[in-house]
C-alpha cells in the first residue's frame, strides 16, 4: 500500500509458481472434476420430429447476439409464415439451457425456424452466449446436421460504434449503419457497402 501519492509499490509476484503448479500431477478428483465440466459443456443440438437429416437447406440466416435476434422477431419472424423446428442446448459461465428435451421457444436456446412455405429456407436466432471453447462445437453440430452443397449462409450481429474504426469521428456517424464481409464464392450484389479494414468480426460471427 502506498503511503504518499507517486510512492512506486511492488505488486506481489506469482513468477516461479507456475512452473510449481504444472509440476504438481493431476489427482483422479480433479480428472473426474474436468470430465465433467467438460462433458456439462457439451452442446447439443434437438430437431423436431418431422425434420429429416442431413437438411437439404437452400439458405440458412443466423442472428447472433441479443440486437440481430430482436431483428429477427420484429421483421421477419413477426408472421405466421415459420415454425420452430429445432433448438441448441448449452451450458457455460453465461447460459443456463433447461433439461427439457421438448423443441420449444425459449430465450435460452438457440432457435431454429423453417419456412413454411419453402422448408429449404432456415433461420437460426441465437440470443444466447457460446462461450469461446464451445463456438467449434456449435459450428460443427449444427452444419454437421445440414446438406452443404448449394447452401448460402447469411450471419447478422452487431457490435459497439465505438468499436467501429474509421478516420472520421464516431460521433458524426448516423447509427445504427449496415455493412458486410462476404467470401469470394458469394457472387450476388450486396446490399450495403463492404466492412473496412482495419475491422474485423468477433466470436460466433468471425467463427
Amino acid at each position: 500500500m502506498a503511503t504518499f501519492f507517486g510512492e512506486v509499490v511492488v505488486a506481489p509476484s506469482r513468477a516461479g509458481l507456475d512452473e510449481e503448479e504444472e509440476a504438481r500431477e493431476e489427482t483422479p478428483e480433479d480428472r473426474e472434476i474436468r470430465r465433467e465440466i467438460e462433458k456439462k459443456r457439451e452442446i447439443e443440438v434437438l430437431w423436431s420430429g418431422g425434420v429429416q437429416q442431413p437438411l437439404v437447406c437452400s439458405r440458412f440466416i443466423v442472428a447472433i447476439g441479443r440486437n440481430a435476434a430482436a431483428f429477427l422477431s420484429s421483421f421477419i419472424l413477426d408472421s405466421v409464415c415459420w415454425e420452430v423446428v429445432g433448438v441448441v442446448k448449452l451450458w457455460n459461465e453465461w447460459c443456463r439451457t433447461s433439461s427439457t428435451t421438448n423443441v420449444l421457444p425459449t430465450d435460452s436456446f438457440c432457435l431454429f425456424y423453417r419456412l413454411i412455405s419453402d422448408p429449404t429456407v432456415l433461420l437460426c436466432q441465437c440470443s444466447c452466449y457460446v462461450a469461446e471453447d464451445q463456438q467449434f462445437q456449435w459450428l460443427e453440430k449444427v452444419f454437421g446436421s445440414m446438406q452443404k452443397k448449394g447452401l448460402q449462409v447469411t450471419i447478422l450481429s452487431t457490435c459497439p460504434v465505438a468499436d467501429y474504426k474509421t478516420q472520421e469521428s464516431t460521433l458524426t456517424l448516423v447509427s445504427p449503419f449496415l455493412k458486410a464481409l462476404k467470401t469470394k464464392e458469394f457472387q450476388e450484389q450486396v446490399c450495403c457497402p463492404l466492412l473496412e479494414q482495419p475491422n474485423i468480426v468477433r466470436d460466433l460471427p468471425a467463427a
